[in-house]
């Protein structure tokens, strides 16, 4: 046998003892690319560690007011109008479960959206930058499923985030302050049961007001195969906005801005319920997460994942 053929056989010989191939889990049955980028993302330490800070936030918000309101003293309370969050600091000490409210108000402007941003900016430059996103679109995972998919996995880390804050909230103000019926911005008495309640409806209507940055997020993340890039450029683009809206000459366009009504959750604790603003930021956040949604999409079924 000659030299060639020796190395011919030697090479299917060492094909043959190699295993064959595995298919990723999160591009198998079609039912399970969801679960597994949940698993993924919520296994991933950045992500344990972000809903860690979301919920000592609340722990140290609490400890704060009991060490100020230790000597007997109040704590002065923001402007009660207009779905100024901050107003809750002021019932917190006769109310544990307005520091639900308070932590929500706390984090909302920065925290909750930043921790969002994180995990947006990284769902698909992440992974062109790991070299895996060319192996998550193999059939059946095409594109704008796997965009679905992953857009769905920031809105369920929205609300896990959210609850992380308000459970914690809750608990913290049950250990330091007294719980009983609720006295609403408008000054009628609320049973604790409905207050529960109204605490609940409140955390969702947090995590929808954050459906525009989770958007922005994703479209940022599929301009750029640098993880890290896309997620200092949309905290970078949440953080200017903010300033933006608290500049007085740019309020014409504030009323456009994502960030502009996050507060109005405020009213959800007025009796009754003024919608109207609550109207408009779940509003424009739809219209952001439309438009932004769809340049992300146009982005990606485009994109040379090769280069």
């Amino acid at each position: 046998m000659s030299p060639v053929e020796t190395s011919a056989v030697q090479g299917r010989g060492e094909l043959r003892d190699q295993p064959p191939p595995t298919r990723s889990r999160r591009t198998t049955p079609r039912g399970t690319l969801f679960a597994n980028e949940l698993l993924t993302t919520f296994r991933r330490w950045r992500t344990l560690a972000l809903l860690a800070v979301l919920a000592a936030v609340p722990i140290l918000v609490g400890i704060a007011i009991k060490i100020e309101t230790s000597d007997g003293g109040g704590v002065g309370g923001g402007r009660g109008g207009g779905g100024e969050g901050p107003a809750f600091i002021s019932q917190v000490t006769n109310n544990g479960l307005f520091l639900v409210f308070t932590a929500l108000a706390a984090t909302l402007p920065f925290f909750l959206p930043m921790a969002i941003g994180v995990i947006a900016g990284d769902a698909i430059a992440g992974e062109a930058n790991a070299g895996t996103l060319r192996y998550l679109l193999v059939a059946p995972a095409g594109r704008t499923r796997l965009l679905l998919t992953k857009y769905a996995t920031v809105m369920t880390f929205c609300v896990v985030a959210t609850l992380v804050v308000a459970i914690s909230a809750l608990a913290v103000g049950a250990l330091l302050f007294p719980l009983g019926d609720l006295t609403t911005i408008s000054g009628t008495q609320i049973t604790f049961a409905e207050g529960l309640g109204r605490a609940f409806l409140i955390a969702l209507v947090v995590a929808a007001s954050l459906t525009g940055v989770a958007a922005l997020g994703l479209f940022v993340s599929t301009l750029t195969g640098s993880g890290i890039a896309a997620m200092a450029t949309t905290v970078g683009l949440l953080i200017t906005v903010q300033i933006l809206d608290q500049i007085p000459q740019l309020h014409a366009l504030q009323p456009y801005f994502f960030s502009h009504y996050w507060l109005s959750f405020a009213d959800l604790m007025r009796e009754p319920v003024y919608w109207d603003e609550l109207q408009k930021n779940l509003g424009l956040q739809a219209l952001y997460a439309a438009v932004f949604g769809s340049a992300a999409w146009a982005r990606f079924t485009t994109k040379d994942i090769t280069a």
